[in-house]
Parts: C-alpha cells; sequence; structure tokens
C-alpha cells in the first residue's frame, strides 16, 4: 500500500532485487549461463555442418569448396567451438535429466556435477579432436 505522506512523483524505499553485485557468481550459475550459450551456438554449428553434409550431396566440386572453407585455421577453430560447445550441451542435459529425476540437490552434489560436466566437456572435446587428428595422420 502506498504511503500517502509522500509527495507527488515521490517514491517509497523499496527492497532491491538481488543482483550480481549482491551475490557472487556460483559455479552452477556459470554452468547454467554457459548451458544457454551453447545452446543459442549450436544453431550456428549445425547450419555449418548442414551446409557440409548438403555440399556432399551437390557435387564434389562444391564439396570441395565448402571443405576449403573449413579447412583452415579460423574454419579449425570454429569446429573445435562446435564440438565442445555439443560435447558442453550434452552434458548439462545429463546434468539437469540427474536434477529432474530429483537428485543431486545438496551442494556438494551440484558443485560436483557443474565442476565434473566443465571438466568432461574440455577432456572429451580434446580426446575426440586428438583421435581426429591422429586418425588422419596429422598427429
Amino acid at each position: 500500500m502506498a504511503d500517502k505522506t509522500l509527495g507527488r512523483g515521490a517514491r517509497a524505499a523499496r527492497p532491491l532485487s538481488p543482483h550480481l553485485q549482491i551475490y557472487s557468481p556460483l559455479i552452477n550459475m556459470m554452468m547454467s549461463i554457459v548451458h544457454r550459450i551453447t545452446g543459442s551456438a549450436l544453431y550456428f554449428g549445425s547450419a555449418l555442418l548442414a551446409w557440409w553434409l548438403v555440399s556432399a550431396a551437390v557435387g564434389p566440386e562444391y564439396f570441395a569448396y565448402v571443405s576449403s572453407w573449413l579447412n583452415t585455421w579460423p574454419g579449425w577453430i570454429v569446429l573445435f567451438g562446435y564440438t565442445w560447445a555439443l560435447i558442453h550441451h550434452a552434458l548439462g542435459g545429463v546434468r539437469h535429466f540427474i536434477w529432474d529425476s530429483i537428485h543431486g540437490f545438496d551442494v556438494k552434489t551440484i558443485d560436483l556435477l557443474s565442476w565434473g560436466s566443465l571438466a568432461a566437456s574440455v577432456t572429451l572435446t580434446l580426446l575426440v579432436w586428438a583421435y581426429g587428428l591422429h586418425a588422419n595422420g596429422m598427429f
């Protein structure tokens, strides 16, 4: 209810909502933000994947053209980022599935799942790329 003693245009003092200046970033909060970012990044990466697959169906000349764009250092960086985003987003989905099954809500398990999904996504991405480079004789 409004205070009638305030003058015209004056506002009553209200409590502020908690903000990032009050809360220190927690790992589960950061992983939630990264999960959303990787989900958005997957749209772009999936469009590149679709472009590459369509080029293979169109013909060898167009496939070579598309592959020449992806087989550059910037292309490799984008593909490496797409690989990490895909793996990280999938592991974040597993983490959320565990929480959806009403498990793992104590702080220790939340931190373990959050740090674990980050470490596992980096490790699995490096393993996928090491295997791919090794299988192609580049490493």
